[in-house]
């Protein structure tokens, strides 16, 4: 039988319940157990699809085309598990699924309530994914208090009534302030989120104290007395410099032991050699390689969650420590290029920062810098090369066209952006590429067919591909199905190459996606081979 459970928040959001919840789960894998976790999310939009970046962060993409939550991305970098679109479930959802039962006559002419109806569908959503899993971690978004999470707290208690408290358990997180004037560390904070997690009829298992430093056993044991709390099962999860050393930090303080034991698992002891390597190789890099992200939503760094990790997958792979550099499509000097190892143009929506982003890549290839596109950096990569090598002067200028079949970026077959249902027609989800024989993609990829994740509603135009073609661009990569351009390159340059599908995705820390690797050696190849050529200009002048 499944054992659940269940990660609560306290205090302030933003505490880190999903690294909290990914580390737990890399923990109880590696002690031979089968694992999954799950996002429940509070807002009303039915998925995080249309959600601006600045406010949300990225949109993670599952591999069955699922627009969800960025926290699915911890869960899958910490476990390897690949996640299904039920993994991640929004109030809008929730709602949406039970207005259309009640208009089909589902409930027979009952009242539609908050109690059953809304919880009732809650707990069909949490219990629908576990299957043959052995643990559910299920993480319940917002903070203690909020209206609108009480119906998912609710969901869970009854879960907790129906199993059975030997098979459901409660971890809450919650914040443990420090006071610079008066130099003290509060737990009162704690103690009223506990409160209101109890007036909701929940009563915590397991507390993890976040802070920004350690925190002796005095605090530790304040807040097992007024929490209720064994001391063993209060856990401090201070700040650190990696999120890759939070499960090790976990580890010590004995989060897996307290899980195991609550739960009655009876679990095998953990395996966590591959993990202490990883985190020891990215400690003990020396050398740096400075890379630049070029992009729009820069409010919030999470906006570009995948792509950042997927660096540090490489980084540590490469044994180079990342010196990561935001550059702002929108506001930046092209000469604030010339200095960097290598550029990222990330994927994006909308009209904003594409022509920064164009300038910005005749400069890397003119200048030789080595660069990868993805998505829209593809795009905006084919324009360029349309205008300035093809001599395609209409090539797209700020916009992409819905009403014409005469872009070289245009709309994917059978688009249609007036549709109701917002990104219904959106390319999502995993596909495959056909590799080409004799490029660049065929060094990285030892595969003729790879599988990869896509978020997309526009493509290269295949009506341009022969004069594209023609001037020197290459298709490095092709849809089977359709014949759509998914990889392009060029010649004559330390790497070029940029991606219509979205290989951050499906990064790990243990095996960075190929693209992004080869992307980071070339860079500190690059790096060198401009190092030696300045020392040989130096000799030759003495």
């Amino acid at each position: 039988m499944t054992k659940y459970i269940f990660v609560t928040g306290g205090v302030v959001s933003g505490l880190g319940k999903g690294i909290t919840s990914a580390s737990l789960g890399n923990l109880l894998k590696s002690r031979g157990l089968s694992v999954i976790n799950q996002k429940l999310d509070p807002y009303i939009n039915v998925d995080p699809d249309t959600m601006n970046p600045f406010q949300h962060g990225e949109v993670f993409v599952t591999e069955d085309g699922a627009t969800t939550d960025l926290d699915l991305g911890h869960y899958e970098r910490f476990t390897g598990v690949n996640l299904r679109k039920d993994s991640n479930v929004t109030t809008g959802s929730i709602y949406r699924k039970v207005i259309e039962s009640e208009r089909k006559g589902d409930y027979l002419g009952a009242t539609v309530q908050v109690i059953p109806h809304i919880t009732d569908e809650i707990k069909r959503r949490i219990k629908g994914i576990s299957n043959d899993i052995d643990v559910q971690i299920t993480e319940i978004g917002g903070t203690v208090g909020d209206i609108e999470i009480l119906p998912f707290l609710e969901a869970a208690r009854q879960i907790r009534k129906e199993l059975g408290s030997e098979n459901v358990m409660f971890i809450h997180v919650t914040l443990v302030p420090f006071i610079g004037p008066s130099t003290e560390l509060k737990t009162k904070p704690t103690q009223h989120s506990v409160t209101l997690l109890r007036a909701a009829g929940i009563s915590p298992d397991l507390i993890v104290l976040r802070s920004d430093r350690e925190l002796n056993e005095e605090i530790k044991s304040k807040v097992s007395l007024f929490c209720d709390v064994s001391l063993s099962n209060v856990i401090n999860a201070p700040d650190l410099d990696d999120i890759y050393e939070v499960p090790l930090r976990m580890f010590d303080e004995g989060l897996d032991n307290a899980v195991n034991d609550r739960l009655e698992l009876n679990s095998n002891s953990q395996d966590l050699s591959q993990w202490k390597t990883m985190v020891d190789l990215k400690q003990n890099a020396i050398n740096t390689v400075k890379i630049a992200i070029l992009g729009k939503y820069f409010g919030l760094p999470d906006s570009y969650l995948s792509v950042v990790e997927s660096l540090k997958h490489s980084c540590l792979q490469n044994n180079v420590k990342l010196d990561l550099h935001w550059i702002d499509a929108d506001n930046f000097e092209l000469d604030s290029l010339a200095d960097m190892d290598g550029v990222i143009v990330p994927g994006g929506f909308g009209y904003r920062g594409i022509e920064g982003k164009i300038s910005a890549i005749q400069y890397i290839r003119e200048n030789k810098i080595p660069f990868l596109g993805i998505c829209l950096g593809l795009q905006c990569a084919v324009i360029e090369f349309a205008r300035n090598v093809c001599g395609i002067s209409d090539a797209n200028s700020s916009e992409f066209s819905q009403n014409t079949k005469n872009y070289v970026i245009d709309l994917l077959p059978n688009q249609d952006l007036d549709k109701d249902d917002v990104g219904a027609s959106m390319r999502l989800g995993t596909y495959p590429c056909k590799i080409n024989p004799d490029t660049i993609a065929s060094k990285i990829y030892s595969d003729e067919v790879i599988y990869e994740r896509h978020r997309h509603r526009y493509e290269v135009n295949n009506k341009y591909r022969d004069k594209l073609i023609e001037n020197g661009l290459i298709i490095g990569g092709v849809s089977p199905d359709n014949n759509l351009v998914e990889m392009i390159e060029i010649k004559d340059h330390p790497y070029f190459v940029a991606s219509q599908f979205h290989p951050e995705f499906k990064s790990r820390p243990w095996e960075p996606a190929p693209l992004f690797n080869d992307f980071i050696a070339s860079s500190i190849k690059n790096k060198s081979s401009e190092s030696n050529n300045i020392v040989s200009e130096t000799v030759k002048k003495k």
